[in-house]
């Protein structure tokens, strides 16, 4: 299997160039690529002004960058990021991604932090298997698991996303994208575009791989007002996407006391891939440390709002009485007081 590489450049007096991996069409071999390559490149750029063609090869499976995987149930595939924050990270690749294949097909969950990623996701995917990937699921708006997206369209895939996922994304993701680009450079940007769902998930929905069915279900407000889980019901898995985090300090984008009403249910079931942080063995090891951080966040706030604190007095108290976490979560300072912040903006209208 070959794959035509394009080098998409944006002009400028220092050009920022970035490898595309033209994924919806391989070929069987070199020849085949090296003549059809051309047009497909001027096809994809057709619509991407200003980005120009610079190089173009052919290259071989084997010679694309790949994700490293690794396979915590039978047909469960998944990429462990970095736990770290954006500013933390030297590329943004912090989230867990993930694959689960069926009989007929493959679905994808979540797609990574730029087109550079989703590329090297679908590498990692074809080295695997070469059967069709069917959807993308992406459990919520956050661009470390969204901003790939496009990879998988291209590849044929449905992209599948809560209801609210396409007008977060409308609403986010511009300003996700410039300050990425910002944070990164041009270069391992390029070629990624904000990418909204072809179908939305209203409570739940049942996807069939073939043998293999995937149940997602949409959750309220919680880490954000957008968060989707996916169970394979063949093994139990829960892919949880940001809902647990594991290791990286939790983020309160939506609902903190939702959050916590989320994590009371009691599952059981095989193992929880968490939005980041090593895949948890069940549900206690998954979300307890987590459970324990939003419980004292949700009472250091309760205290600040019965003690009369304004916000600018607030946030540093709140901090303050989470220290004694600050030694098991990366990223500590910064999103415990943005998590502060956000708990007192909701919890003061109770």
């Amino acid at each position: 299997m070959f794959f035509a590489v394009l080098s998409a450049c944006l002009p400028a007096e220092v050009p920022a160039c970035g490898p595309v991996t033209l994924v919806g069409r391989p070929f069987p071999s070199m020849e085949q690529c090296a003549a059809e390559a051309p047009r497909i490149a001027e096809d994809w750029l057709a619509d991407r002004s200003p980005l120009t063609r610079g190089g173009l090869s052919c290259l071989p499976l084997s010679g694309l960058a790949a994700l490293p995987v690794e396979t915590p149930a039978p047909g469960i595939h998944v990429h462990l990021g970095q736990v770290a924050q954006f500013e933390d990270s030297p590329d943004g690749w912090i989230a867990n991604l993930g694959f689960i294949i069926g009989r007929d097909s493959i679905a994808v969950i979540d797609a990574g932090a730029s087109r550079q990623q989703g590329q090297a996701l679908f590498a990692a995917i074809r080295a695997v298997s070469d059967k069709p990937i069917s959807h993308l699921i992406v459990t919520h708006m956050h661009p470390d698991h969204a901003f790939g997206a496009e990879v998988f369209r291209e590849a044929g895939a449905a992209i599948v996303g809560h209801e609210r996922l396409a007008d977060a994304l409308q609403a986010r993701g511009p300003t996700y994208l410039d300050n990425l680009t910002r944070l990164y450079g041009p270069g391992p940007m390029i070629g990624t575009r904000v990418v909204l769902p072809d179908s939305a998930v209203v409570g739940s929905l049942d996807i069939d791989l073939g043998g293999r069915v995937l149940t997602l279900t949409a959750a309220g407000p919680a880490h954000s007002d957008n968060d989707l889980t996916v169970l394979d019901r063949a093994t139990g898995t829960l892919f949880a996407g940001d809902l647990v985090f594991r290791g990286l300090t939790p983020v309160v984008d939506g609902s903190l006391t939702g959050w916590i009403g989320w994590m009371d249910g009691a599952r059981d079931g095989g193992p929880v891939v968490p939005g980041h942080g090593p895949v948890a063995r069940d549900w206690q090891e998954a979300v307890g440390a987590q459970r324990d951080f939003l419980a004292a966040l949700d009472r250091a706030t309760r205290d600040a709002l019965d003690a009369g604190l304004p916000l600018s007095q607030a946030v540093p108290a709140i901090v303050d009485a989470l220290q004694p976490f600050g030694g098991d979560w990366a990223s500590f300072p910064e999103t415990a007081a943005r998590d502060a912040t956000a708990a007192y903006k909701e919890l003061e209208w109770e």
